[in-house]
C-alpha cells in the first residue's frame, strides 16, 4: 500500500443512485438522491425534516485547494493523506456544541463514514460570512496600503501585523456572482458592506430584512464558542468563513441553519498561542500551506494577482509538490482535529471502498 492509496483525490465517480448530475466543488462532491430514497431515508432514520425533502450525500476529498487552484505532490498524490476525515471530524464537533448551546442547527442529517455526511437541502445565503479577531491577510495587506475602511468598517490608524483587534468584525464578502446588486460588482468573493446587503436582501437570499441580525448573531455566537473552546487548548481563532442557509423544519417553516464547514483548518486560520505569545505565528490551518506555496515559487504575485489566473493555473498544474510538503500539511490537520475532537484520526487504505461498502449496506443507496 502507498501514501496514493490512503488519498481520496476523485470523490465524483462513486456509484451512488442519483437521478442528477454530480456536483463537485474544489473539496466536495455532492449526490442528490432520488424522490424515494429521500423519503425511504427519511422514514426509516426518522430524520427531523418534513417527508419530502430532498437529500443529497456529501463526500469530502483529500483534494488541498490553495489560491483558487487544486495541489498535487509528487508520486502521483493528488491530496493530503487524512485532511478530508481531519476537516470532517472538526466541523462535526463544532456543529454539535453550536446546537448542544442552543444556537442553531446545520443541514447534516446523519454521518455513515468519516469522509460521508448526508445532508437536506439548503437555500444557501450568497454571503461568505467572515469573522475576524486578529488583522492579518487580506485585511492587513489593504490596511498596509494605507486602506482604513474595509466592508464599510473604520479601522483606528497604528494597528501591526497580525494584532488583535480593538474587538470582533464581521467583514462579508459575496458568495458566487451576483448580478445587478449596485455598488457590488459581479464577481466572486468581493468584500461588501452591511448597507449592501440591507438594501439588497432578497439578492442574497434572505427571507427577511430581519434575517441579516440573526445571520450577525449566529456568527458572533457561533465563532465565541470556537474561540473559546480552543482557548482552551492554547489554540488562537484567528478569523474564520461560515456559511448559512434555509431549510425547513418539520411543520414545514423556513429556519436559518448553519452549513458547509464551520471552523476547520480550511476556512480558518488557527495559531498556536505559545508560539504567539513568544513573538511567533505558527500556523495550525491551511494559511501555513499558503504560506509555503508563496515562499515555493519565485514570483508569488502570480498567486495573489487575480489578473495572472492562467498563469497560476498553469502553476498548480505544471507543478509537483514535494511528497514531505503534503506530509507535512498531513500532520497538521490531523494534529489539530485531534486535539479538538480528542480521538485519533485514523488513515483507511481504501476509503473509496469503505463509503461505497457502507452505502450499500446499511443505506441501501448502491445498486448491484
Amino acid at each position: 500500500m502507498t501514501v496514493a492509496d490512503q488519498v481520496l483525490a476523485v470523490n465524483d465517480d462513486l456509484p451512488i443512485r442519483t437521478d442528477k448530475p454530480v456536483h463537485s466543488g474544489k473539496v466536495r462532491s455532492v449526490y442528490w438522491l432520488t424522490e424515494a430514497d429521500s423519503a425511504r431515508l427519511i422514514a426509516e432514520r426518522n430524520y427531523d425534516v418534513p417527508a419530502n425533502t430532498p437529500l443529497a450525500i456529501m463526500v469530502i476529498s483529500d483534494r488541498i485547494s490553495a489560491f483558487d487552484c487544486i495541489w498535487q505532490g509528487q508520486g502521483g498524490i493528488k491530496g493530503v493523506p487524512g485532511k478530508g476525515a481531519a476537516l470532517n471530524a472538526i466541523s462535526n464537533h463544532w456543529f454539535k456544541l453550536f446546537k448542544e448551546q442552543g444556537l442553531a442547527d446545520s443541514h447534516i442529517l446523519d454521518i455513515p463514514h468519516p469522509f460521508v455526511w448526508i445532508v437536506q437541502k439548503a437555500v444557501p445565503v450568497k454571503i461568505e460570512a467572515i469573522c475576524r479577531q486578529y488583522i492579518t491577510g487580506s485585511m492587513w495587506r489593504a490596511y498596509a496600503k494605507g486602506e482604513r475602511e474595509f466592508c464599510g468598517i473604520e479601522l483606528p490608524q497604528g494597528l501591526t501585523k497580525d494584532s488583535i483587534l480593538p474587538h470582533l468584525l464581521q467583514t462579508p464578502s459575496t458568495k458566487g456572482i451576483l448580478e445587478g446588486i449596485p455598488g457590488v460588482p459581479a464577481v466572486d468573493d468581493v468584500n461588501i458592506t452591511r448597507k449592501n446587503i440591507e438594501d439588497n436582501f432578497t439578492a442574497f437570499n434572505f427571507k427577511s430584512e430581519g434575517d441579516i441580525s440573526l445571520y450577525e448573531k449566529l456568527l458572533e455566537q457561533g465563532f465565541e464558542v470556537i474561540s473559546k473552546a480552543l482557548a482552551e487548548l492554547d489554540q488562537i481563532f484567528v478569523d474564520t468563513k461560515f456559511e448559512f442557509g434555509y431549510v425547513k423544519d418539520k411543520a414545514g417553516n423556513d429556519k436559518l441553519i448553519y452549513m458547509d464547514e464551520v471552523g476547520t483548518p480550511d476556512s480558518s486560520r488557527i495559531w498556536d498561542g505559545e508560539q504567539y505569545r513568544a513573538g511567533n505565528v505558527v500556523e495550525n490551518s491551511k494559511e501555513g500551506f499558503r504560506q509555503l506555496l508563496l515562499n515555493h515559487f519565485p514570483d508569488p504575485d502570480i498567486l495573489l494577482n487575480k489578473d495572472r489566473m492562467a498563469e497560476r493555473e498553469a502553476l498548480a498544474r505544471d507543478n509537483e509538490l514535494p511528497l514531505d510538503v503534503l506530509l507535512s500539511v498531513s500532520k497538521t490537520y490531523r494534529d489539530i482535529a485531534e486535539k479538538i475532537t480528542g480521538e485519533k484520526i485514523v488513515l483507511s487504505d481504501n476509503p473509496k471502498a469503505e463509503i461505497i461498502a457502507v452505502l450499500k449496506e446499511q443505506y441501501g443507496l448502491i445498486d448491484g
